[in-house]
């Protein structure tokens, strides 16, 4: 980094090495699924009982985002990145010496319930550096989340096939040792420049991140205390977005290829959807992160919610490959916009000097919602035999998102 003297080159350095760490997170999160079989088979589990594992994990995921959050914003994303980096690794080492069912809930539920931190990680260290291309660069840093079980899902998959889930686990947490680790030595906590947070920035849009020294002894970037954002309303709006959001993405992507084979679709051609979902999630973080640098994150965040609602309408009444293909098309992608204009509408709101907390709290909301929509969805199809209401239930949730976006309003400027 010191080689890089142009501070606009070092922000796009922290959002290449954000992009890698979520891609290696996320992947290994996701490919849980990969190992689901081996470790049930291992331990002579039911389904329910392997799935309590990574239902566990989010658990303690929603506690970590929060406490993790807290600690970006006192010691920085270059110590968090660090103990992201060795309690990932050290997770995943220990998961494959496992002999005892209960042990996995320790090594892998707990220990690897440090990606809970991961978003807000990401959000904090971007949001710093960028105003000008600041959801651009959010949508490029959090694409990992949909890179990831691309890239590493079928490595593992590899791995398992070669030697077995045990080897396999221990090859991806050195691996998760040798890229994190490093990449964290890249993270700074925000440019030691005054009047604006980094060179590429302007003062053309009012909602622009002012540094300030008031209160703080020092140049620090404006913004509301974590206690002074709970107190206002559009706090509560976004952690209800935020729930709302992934409640129902985690109810479709949990479910969606059971409804597939359902109604006829092959088991493998139902699984291609997930992928086509994950690359149409890239490109609605890429394109509408930008889009969101111009039109603004709200008005972005409302298109893209109506998008999703619209696309599962669709889902509803489709009974053809074809067209589960294009809904898969329209939801990533809108899903992808949907988060990472959200994102930046959050920093909009609040600004960056605490934006570490704050995003961590709403990131237990988040995970709040990834817990109960597979729940809620798979109690609804027990007892009706059908997804039907579930997906009525997730339209609606869809539509409340767009109109509690449309009730939040801009809070910087206002007494912090």
């Amino acid at each position: 980094m010191p080689k890089f003297k142009d501070k606009s080159v070092q922000g796009w350095i922290m959002v290449a090495a954000l992009l890698i760490i979520g891609t290696v997170m996320y992947g290994i999160q996701t490919s849980f699924g990969v190992f689901f079989k081996s470790i049930e088979a291992e331990f002579l589990l039911t389904r329910t009982s392997t799935s309590t594992i990574f239902s566990v994990q989010n658990v303690f995921g929603c506690i970590i985002s929060f406490i993790g959050g807290w600690a970006i914003d006192k010691y920085g994303p270059k110590m968090i990145a660090l103990f992201i980096g060795l309690f990932a690794g050290l997770s995943l080492l220990l998961t494959s010496q496992t002999n005892e069912f209960w042990q996995l809930f320790l090594t892998y539920s707990l220990l690897f319930s440090v990606i809970g931190t991961v978003y807000a990680l990401m959000l904090s260290v971007v949001s710093r550096w960028f105003d000008k291309n600041r959801g651009l660069a959010i949508g490029i840093a959090g694409s990992g989340i949909g890179l990831g079980p691309v890239a590493i899902a079928p490595f593992a998959t590899y791995l398992i096939a070669t030697f077995d889930w045990r080897i396999a686990y221990i090859i991806m947490g050195v691996m998760a040792w040798l890229i994190i680790i490093p990449l964290s030595r890249l993270l700074k906590e925000r440019p030691d420049v005054t009047g604006t947070e980094t060179s590429n920035m302007n003062s053309g849009s009012d909602t622009s991140i002012i540094v300030s020294a008031k209160n703080d002894g020092g140049n620090q970037p404006a913004g509301f205390s974590f206690r002074n954002a709970t107190k206002t309303r559009s706090f509560w709006l976004f952690g209800s977005v935020w729930l709302l959001t992934s409640f129902c993405y985690f109810l479709i992507i949990i479910h969606l290829v059971p409804h597939a084979t359902d109604i006829g679709i092959l088991p493998m051609e139902a699984a291609t959807i997930l992928s086509v979902i994950g690359a149409s999630f890239i490109a609605g973080r890429l394109l509408m992160g930008k889009v969101s640098d111009i039109i603004g994150g709200k008005k972005t965040a409302i298109i893209c919610a109506l998008l999703v609602a619209v696309s599962l309408i669709q889902l509803i009444w489709t009974q053809e490959l074809s067209m589960l293909y294009i809904f898969g098309v329209v939801y990533g992608f809108a899903q992808g916009g949907l988060d990472t204009s959200m994102a930046a509408l959050v920093v909009d709101t609040f600004g960056t000097r605490h934006i570490g907390i704050i995003m961590g709290s709403l990131m237990f909301s988040y995970g709040v919602g990834m817990i109960i929509g597979p729940a809620v969805g798979g109690l609804i199809f027990d007892a009706t035999n059908s997804y039907f209401i579930g997906f009525i239930i997730s339209v609606l949730a869809m539509l409340i998102v767009t109109l509690l976006v449309a009730l939040t309003r801009q809070e910087m400027g206002k007494t912090k």
